[in-house]
């Protein structure tokens, strides 16, 4: 009876859970190695970028900076390269030699060719003189061809290209003005210009303004004796055009600090010295002057 009273009773199982001891936590090596690839693809990229931005000399200075001249031949410790000792302390990047730095100019020069200056010392002061007289050169005649283009495709100056002198002095590019036998530029005893005149003035203003070079400007007279009003001569009246001429190249555009003097000559530098009283004798002289012609500071010697 009573394991039959015992059979009607529930079965009760006890479940146990072993935990299985494994390797458990591996480390932060992986971080390390990480940190190591992440190091050397950004010193990689580093490299090529040097190598895209530098140029041949500079490459070099590089190489010569990191070649080592001179080794060590002393011994010590384990009698190894290190001696024993390691370059690092433990947890730091310390040095007992510091860290090297490289210093680049690697800004690039627009007006440098690739063989200036390549495997010399600095240039003197002629050499240095000669290299501006040369670039102002090469942007005067530009400045020429696109002067005579601008009024060869105008249509309203086209016909004033007979009144319209361009030529090198030794002062610089001198654009020229000039009257002609029927074709005057300003009215006769007036500082007045005609409005084709201030066309002219406002087209050369437009290609002028595309070099940064000092501007002169000067009038001219013929030999004609004129006298006005008070003593008003041929000195007043070339200074006066000159001023007006002035005037219309700053409305056009062209900064004032770019005009380093305006002056009236009357009839003592003409055009046709032998022919005085030539019309072409009446003109106004616009003058871009040669940076080469101011003084050039040579460099102090290291």
């Amino acid at each position: 009876m009573a394991e039959e009273a015992g059979s009607n009773q529930p079965i009760i199982i006890i479940k146990k859970i072993r935990k299985v001891q494994g390797d458990g936590h591996h480390g932060g090596a992986w971080k390390v190695a990480y940190a190591d690839f992440v190091t050397a693809m950004m010193a990689f990229f580093l490299l090529l970028w040097l190598l895209n931005v530098t140029t041949d000399v500079q490459k070099k200075g590089i190489a010569d900076y990191f070649t080592p001249t001179s080794a060590s031949r002393s011994e010590s410790g384990a009698g190894r390269i290190l001696g024993g000792r390691t370059l690092v302390t433990e947890g730091s990047r310390i040095s007992e030699y510091g860290v090297p730095s490289v210093t680049l100019a690697i800004a690039p020069n627009e007006t440098a060719t690739s063989d200036d200056n390549l495997g010399r010392g600095p240039l003197n002061e002629e050499e240095l003189r000669k290299q501006i007289e040369e670039r102002e050169q090469k942007a005067f005649e530009q400045t020429e061809a696109a002067l005579r283009q601008a009024i060869e495709t105008s249509p309203e100056l086209n016909e004033l290209r007979r009144n319209i002198l361009v030529d090198m002095t030794p002062e610089g590019l001198r654009i020229q003005i000039v009257d002609q036998q029927n074709q005057s530029m300003f009215p006769s005893g007036s500082a007045g210009m005609h409005e084709r005149t201030r066309l002219l003035l406002q087209k050369v203003s437009q290609v002028v303004m595309q070099l940064p070079n000092k501007i002169s400007i000067s009038g001219h007279t013929d030999a004609t004796p004129f006298r006005g009003d008070a003593g008003y001569g041929n000195w007043e009246l070339s200074a006066d055009r000159a001023n007006a001429s002035r005037r219309v190249l700053v409305e056009a555009g062209l900064p004032v600090p770019r005009i380093q003097q305006v002056v009236g000559k009357a009839d003592q530098e003409p055009l046709f010295a032998n022919d005085r009283m030539n019309p072409s004798n009446r003109r106004i002289a616009i003058v871009l002057l040669r940076e080469s012609q101011q003084a050039v500071v040579p460099a102090r010697p290291n």
